[in-house]
């Protein structure tokens, strides 16, 4: 179980070294561009933005998780 999670882990952090963000709109501006590093920026700008709301709502849910748990264990006591 431990390796199986460590395994999503790592695969959703190399994740978005593959992923392609950006809408058609900005592919065909930065396109036309020659040079590349602007185009580079804003695909990781992108996906540094999608990365929070993530990260909120898995600690959301971690807590609500942790809650629960605790809740649970002290009604068996």
């Amino acid at each position: 179980m431990k390796i199986r999670f460590l395994f999503l882990i790592s695969l959703l952090l190399l994740l978005p070294e593959i992923a392609e963000a950006q809408c058609s709109m900005c592919r065909a501006v930065l396109e036309s561009d020659t040079d590349q590093s602007a185009a580079k920026g804003i695909n990781d700008g992108i996906l540094y933005l999608m990365a929070f709301p993530y990260l909120l709502v898995g600690g959301l849910g971690y807590f609500i998780y942790r809650s629960r748990k605790k809740a649970k264990k002290s009604g068996e006591a």
